[in-house]
């Protein structure tokens, strides 16, 4: 098995963002350029995120789904604003290869159920969003992270799995953002205790921190979004001088070094890499990094 490097790209309306914690979101540039880099550079797959979906009843990503969907050709998974089985198959119709959800299927559970069973489950990821409680238990959000539910996360991802789950996406609120690394005790917590692939997500700044949660963490794949997006924006604004970066207004966080201290910027190749000196099997697709 080949340990998936799947980059994370937050929407809100035409722009990727990135914040910390799942707040204060900056703007970072247009997302099919960062899609477009890591499909080039070897991700396994993407994970698409409409970040503010969930104030809106509606998922907003079909336009920027379909223009991707038809240049880039590994799996994309959907999340955000995901409500139904209509919902599902509107995505699936615009280009994505699976869904990620997660607000309506901790209101209605049986969501679940009918969208594996009408798509099959290897389409249906439970997106799970993680915060630790005072007494050492994770409790799941919703809402991109707005809104706290009572829901043991534990007792959730095995539920998730019962009712179709093909995948759960397990994000660690606590360190999204951060570059602090995994929470470690939470995807290992979860991975053994559920049989499907888990995708660990939420405070990975460095290679070594991709590492330690397949090592310690016993994820299936990784997520990230920091440690990749700074690199590929420097990369990005060397590379097109036409597409003015500096003009998006609010990266001089990342021009004078302030926002990311814990972030080790890296290349999908880097992380790629060091597994393999790890002797953690992954793919290498990448060619131009």
């Amino acid at each position: 098995m080949n340990f998936r490097i799947i980059p994370r790209l937050d929407i809100k309306g035409p722009n990727l963002v990135k914040g910390i914690h799942f707040e204060g979101l900056r703007v970072l540039g247009k997302p099919e350029d960062f899609a477009q880099h890591y499909y080039e550079n070897g991700a396994d797959e993407l994970f698409f995120q409409d970040a503010v979906a969930s104030l809106y009843d509606r998922n907003s990503l079909h336009e920027i789904i379909s223009k991707t969907s038809s240049q880039i050709f590994i799996p994309l998974c959907v999340g955000g604003g995901l409500r139904s089985v209509d919902d599902i198959r509107e995505v699936l119709r615009a280009g994505a290869d699976k869904v990620a959800i997660n607000t309506e299927a901790i209101k209605r559970p049986e969501l679940i159920r009918e969208a594996s069973t009408t798509f099959g489950s290897s389409t249906i990821v439970v997106s799970i969003e993680a915060i630790r409680t005072g007494d050492g238990t994770w409790e799941a959000l919703v809402e991109y992270g707005r809104e706290t539910t009572g829901v043991d996360v534990l007792k959730w991802a095995k539920q998730a799995e019962e009712l179709g789950a093909g995948e759960l996406m397990v994000t660690s609120i606590d360190q999204e953002g951060t570059g602090k690394g995994y929470d470690l005790e939470l995807t290992r917590a979860i991975a053994t205790s559920v049989s499907i692939p888990v995708i660990a997500g939420g405070g990975c700044g460095s290679p070594a921190d991709a590492i330690n949660v397949i090592t310690d963490g016993k994820a299936d794949a990784i997520s990230m979004a920091s440690a990749l997006h700074y690199k590929t924006l420097g990369t990005l604004m060397e590379k097109s001088k036409s597409h003015d970066y500096a003009q998006e207004g609010n990266i001089e966080f990342l021009k004078n070094g302030r926002g990311f201290t814990q972030v080790t910027p890296c290349t999908i190749r880097e992380i790629q890499n060091s597994l393999i000196e790890q002797g953690l099997p992954c793919s290498l697709k990448g060619h131009h990094e």
